[in-house]
C-alpha cells in the first residue's frame, strides 16, 4: 500500500470499526486545524457509511495556550451553556463521536494550572450527561491519532519535521494494524484474542493482584466483587453495536476497588497531562488512597490532578498489555496517552468505568461507592508495565494464579 492507500484504511478504519457510523446517524468529528486534509477523508468516509449529517469541531493548540494565558478565570469556570446543550443532546440521541488527536505533549507548559483546573471542573459539571453516557456505552465514539508537525518533532526531535511527521503516520499505521493486508479482518481477530482473555480473568474473579518489578513497583490493588474485565471492542448498551473505543487498542482492564491499594507504583513511562509531561514519578497508597507521590518533572501538574476532588486520590482502572504489543514494539515513547497505555499495563487515578460492575451501568453513584467503585472528575491513565513485570492474582478462596511473567502474559 502507498502511504495515501494507508491513510485512506486509516480513515476507514476509524470510521467503519471505531465509531461504526451507521445510516442516518449524526456524526461529530473534532480534529487539530493543520490536519484539514485527514479531516476530510474521515468526513468523506462517514457520509459513504450513511451519516446524515457530520458536524466538526475544530482545536488548535496555539489558541488553547493564548486563551489560557490572556483569557480571565471567569471563562474557565463557567463553561457555554449552548456547548453543554448541543454536546448532550448530540449524546443522548446516538450521535458517534469521533475524536482525532495530535496535541503537542507540552503545548500548556508554563500556563496556570488553577485555570486548567477550573476548566475541568466546570465542563464535568456541564456535561454530566454526556460523560455518563460515555462512561455507560450510550452511545459509540473512538479517539485516534494524527500526526501534526509539534507532536512528531516532539517524538523525534533530531528529525527534520516533515520527516518526522512522515515517520510518526507510519508508526501510527502499525499500531492500528495497517499494512498489506486488510486492517479491518486484523482488527476482529485481535479483539476476538482481547474478549477470550477478559473471559477467563472475569471468570477467575480475582479478590487482588499483585505486582512487582525491578523499577521500585511493589503494590497490591484490589478488585470489586463481581467485577467485569473487558477488552476488544465494546458495545452500545443501547443497540449492542461494537465499536473500538480506543484505536490502537491493547489493553483488557476492569474495576479497582478504591479502598484497596497498598504499597508503591513506580511509572515505567512518562505522562502527558493537559499539555504538560510528568516523568520518573512514583505514588504511595495506603487503604486505597495517595498518600505520597514525587516526581523528577511535572511536579506540579501531578499535584493538580490529585488534588482536583477525592476520588483523585483513588483508583479507577486496572489495565492489562502484555509486552511486546503492537505499540511497544515500535521502540517509541508516543508521548500521548492514547498510545503509551496501549504500550504496558496501567492504572487510572480517578473515575471507573460503570460497566467493568454487574449492573454497575444502571447504579446511582452511591450505590456505586458501595459497591468499591470510584467517581472523580479525572480518570488519568498512567503506565506503570516494564519488560520483567509479575502480576500474581489471588482469589477469593485463597487461590493464587499467576497472571503475567516477564511482562507477558502467563496463561
Amino acid at each position: 500500500m502507498t502511504f495515501e492507500e494507508k491513510k485512506e484504511a486509516y480513515a476507514e478504519l476509524i470510521v467503519k470499526m471505531g465509531a461504526a457510523v451507521r445510516k442516518g446517524q449524526k456524526v461529530v468529528v473534532s480534529c487539530p486545524v493543520e490536519s484539514y486534509d485527514f479531516c476530510r477523508m474521515v468526513v468523506r468516509k462517514a457520509y459513504e457509511a450513511g451519516a446524515e449529517d457530520v458536524i466538526l469541531k475544530w482545536t488548535d493548540d496555539i489558541c488553547s495556550r493564548m486563551e489560557y494565558e490572556y483569557a480571565p478565570m471567569s471563562v474557565f469556570e463557567n463553561f457555554p451553556e449552548w456547548t453543554a446543550l448541543e454536546r448532550n443532546t448530540l449524546a443522548k440521541n446516538d450521535a458517534a463521536f469521533i475524536h482525532l488527536t495530535g496535541s503537542d505533549p507540552e503545548s500548556l507548559k508554563g500556563v496556570d494550572t488553577a485555570k486548567v483546573k477550573a476548566y475541568y471542573v466546570a465542563a464535568d459539571a456541564a456535561l454530566k450527561d454526556y460523560y455518563h453516557l460515555q462512561t455507560t456505552m450510550g452511545f459509540k465514539w473512538t479517539i485516534a491519532g494524527v500526526p501534526t508537525h509539534a507532536w512528531a518533532k516532539k517524538v523525534f526531535p533530531e528529525l527534520q519535521e516533515d520527516v518526522a511527521v512522515t515517520k510518526l503516520w507510519n508508526a501510527v499505521f502499525n499500531t492500528v494494524r495497517i499494512g498489506d493486508g486488510n486492517a479491518a479482518d486484523a482488527w476482529m481477530e485481535h479483539a476476538k484474542k482481547l474478549a477470550e482473555k477478559a473471559k477467563k480473568l472475569t471468570e477467575w474473579q480475582f479478590k487482588s493482584l499483585h505486582y512487582e518489578n525491578s523499577i521500585g513497583t511493589d503494590f497490591t490493588v484490589g478488585l470489586v466483587k463481581n467485577h467485569i474485565w473487558e477488552g476488544g471492542a465494546d458495545k452500545d448498551r443501547v443497540n449492542g453495536a461494537p465499536f473500538f473505543a480506543n484505536m490502537p487498542t491493547e489493553e483488557v482492564f476492569t474495576m479497582p476497588d478504591r479502598l484497596m491499594a497498598e504499597g508503591t507504583l513506580v511509572a515505567s513511562l512518562p505522562l502527558s497531562e493537559n499539555g504538560n509531561l510528568i516523568e520518573n514519578f512514583t505514588l504511595k497508597f495506603k487503604r486505597g488512597e495517595v498518600i505520597d507521590y514525587s516526581a523528577e518533572k511535572g511536579l506540579e501538574t501531578l499535584k493538580m490532578i490529585l488534588e482536583t476532588d477525592e476520588g483523585s486520590r483513588h483508583l479507577g482502572e486496572c489495565a492489562l498489555v502484555p509486552y511486546p504489543a503492537p505499540v511497544a514494539e515500535q521502540g517509541i515513547l508516543f508521548l500521548d496517552t492514547l498510545y503509551d497505555e496501549n504500550a504496558a499495563c496501567h492504572f487510572a487515578l480517578g473515575a471507573c468505568y460503570e460497566t467493568n460492575l454487574q449492573g454497575g451501568a444502571e447504579m446511582s453513584e452511591d450505590e456505586l461507592h458501595a459497591h468499591g467503585g470510584n467517581t472523580s472528575i479525572n480518570h488519568v491513565d498512567f503506565m506503570v508495565g516494564t519488560k520483567d513485570l509479575k502480576i500474581t492474582g489471588t482469589r477469593w478462596n485463597g487461590e493464587k494464579i499467576t497472571v503475567f511473567e516477564n511482562g507477558k502474559w502467563a496463561f
